[in-house]
């Protein structure tokens, strides 16, 4: 019987798991640093997953108009974004924004911002969208 790879083991938790969002260290029990880290960029590039900072991963599926890696999250960036800050233990809350859309506001936001306060220096984003972060 042959042994899964660990490209196969990651791609597998990927799978069965509810979360949008992935740590490196997610995989840190499954091999080492640097074949985790071979293995998720392999994985980048079969469009499983989508680089979205620093040892940050979300899921990932084939957009069906251009075949290309799109989000899988169903809130999109967003959701994926607000996910990434949780489960890097960041306290943050909604912008001003984005509070005022949803008491009535006709004002749709469209960027996905939040304000932080903890402390926090990273960028998260994807080639077309960031979050913007502002410090409370």
């Amino acid at each position: 019987m042959v042994r899964p790879s660990l490209k196969s083991k990651i791609e597998t938790q990927i799978c069965q798991s509810r979360q949008n969002v992935f740590l490196r260290r997610d995989f840190v029990t499954l091999g080492e640093y640097d074949q985790v880290g071979r293995a998720l960029l392999s994985l980048v590039k079969m469009g499983l997953l989508m680089k979205i900072g620093y040892g940050l991963y979300a899921k990932a599926r084939l957009n069906s108009l251009t075949n290309q890696p799109m989000l899988a999250a169903a809130g999109g960036f967003n959701q994926v974004a607000k996910e990434a800050l949780d489960r890097m233990h960041v306290k943050w809350v909604s912008n001003k924004a984005l509070n005022e859309y949803r008491k009535g506001s006709t004002q749709l936001p469209i960027n996905a911002a939040v304000v932080v306060y903890s402390r926090f220096s990273r960028k998260i984003g994807t080639n077309r969208f960031t979050l913007r972060v502002s410090k409370g």
